[in-house]
């Protein structure tokens, strides 16, 4: 099947990903640092440089093992803070190369430089003055892949890394992704490669042989669809300015030690509580709460639970959630849990929304509004629920705004 879609005449979108963002940054700081192993986190690795990730070393690995396979690894504690600035003043010079600029995360972001070759120079051209602007400005290495799509300008990044160029040429495309194996692709992970494999499907090239509706037969309707395309490097969509998330989320390493339950709720509390502040800065409230488990032989589960009514109210999620988490207790306890998430999903502006709150959810809406303007004047440890007096709230991870 040969769907008709937009094409550019050269490669002209950019993935620009910055290499080991914590890692590097502590480089970049520490002298003593630079060209020896890293690892950021003790207790479950945050972040490896590419020298101790030579090693083995993976983030989400725990400390211990991490160790194990590089001991003569640097492990250092994460500085949130100075992560938020270096990703500030990256995404200055991506402003200052285009006004396209579609941030992903914190460290990496695309970018249409399409139309500038007159002032600018060619796409590769550019691309380069970025990777030298962004090392000369910030002090940070960065990879940059360019082609005609998003996806193929992320795999050429992929690539290319650590610290490299690649720009894949309009009339390469298909040679470049085809040898490349099906994890390259957006969506095939751990489950999913193995049903492939299973199928003696290795490649992106023995993908791109098969059927559509075989794909949707062996992987599911949007997964079959999905990775059909892809492995045809068909992808339409352009680079967005000023896009919304589609979902606002926090995750927390828990370590090998196994919580008791009244841990484990402590730290859904603590997650639940980060996320629905965000939601309320937003002025956006969700109608799907999503919990997200790792388990001690790295497998994961995701479930899910569709509320009645959207809401951006702390309690309404916080018991969700906790009932999401009871219905998975035996699977906990049996796998072992080395990571809990949450996300908040389907969203939707709050102002309407609100309206159809009855009085006593208006009121309980009220006083998380009341706490978040304390937190936001006096700092997050002015006012906190009394279960969690004693308790870690762990990291807060810099992120792009919601």
């Amino acid at each position: 099947m040969c769907d008709s879609w937009p094409v550019r005449g050269e490669p002209s979108i950019l993935h620009a990903d910055l290499d080991s963002f914590y890692a590097s940054v502590e480089q970049r700081d520490d002298s003593r640092l630079r060209n020896r192993p890293v690892i950021v986190g003790g207790g479950v690795v945050l972040a490896a440089s590419y020298e101790a990730k030579a090693c083995g070393v993976r983030t989400a690995m725990g400390g211990r093992q991490a160790r194990q396979l590089c001991p003569e690894a640097i492990v250092v504690p994460p500085r949130m803070s100075a992560y938020s600035a270096a990703s500030k003043a990256v995404f200055e010079v991506f402003r200052d190369t285009t006004p396209l600029v579609e941030p992903m995360s914190i460290d990496e972001a695309f970018l249409d430089v399409g139309g500038l070759r007159r002032i600018a120079g060619s796409p590769a051209d550019i691309a380069a003055g970025l990777r030298y602007a962004v090392r000369d400005r910030v002090g940070l290495p960065i990879t940059v892949g360019v082609a005609r799509t998003k996806f193929l300008a992320k795999v050429a990044s992929g690539v290319a890394k650590p610290d490299g160029l690649l720009v894949v040429p309009a009339d390469g495309e298909l040679a470049f992704l085809h040898p490349l194996p099906v994890q390259r692709l957006w969506g095939v992970g751990r489950v999913t490669a193995e049903k492939l494999r299973n199928r003696g499907i290795s490649t992106v090239a023995e993908l791109a042989e098969v059927d559509e509706r075989a794909l949707m037969s062996m992987l599911g309707g949007a997964s079959g669809r999905h990775l059909h395309a892809l492995a045809h490097n068909r992808d339409p969509r352009p680079v967005t300015v000023g896009r919304r998330r589609r979902s606002i989320g926090a995750q927390s390493a828990l370590g090998r030690r196994q919580l008791s339950p009244a841990e484990l709720d402590a730290r859904l509390i603590v997650l639940v509580d980060r996320v629905c502040r965000r939601l309320r800065a937003a002025n956006r409230v969700c109608r799907t709460v999503v919990l997200r488990l790792r388990f001690d032989d790295f497998s994961r589960a995701t479930r899910s639970h569709t509320l009645a009514t959207a809401t951006d109210d702390t309690a309404v999620v916080l018991v969700a959630l906790r009932r999401v988490l009871q219905a998975n207790a035996r699977l906990i306890r049996e796998q072992g849990l080395t990571l809990v998430g949450v996300t908040l999903a389907n969203l939707d502006n709050a102002d309407a929304v609100q309206l159809e709150l009855p009085f006593e959810r208006r009121s309980l809406h009220d006083l998380d509004s009341v706490v978040d303007r304390v937190r936001d004047r006096y700092g997050n440890s002015a006012i906190t629920r009394g279960v969690l007096l004693h308790v870690d709230p762990g990291l807060t991870v810099p992120l792009l705004p919601d």
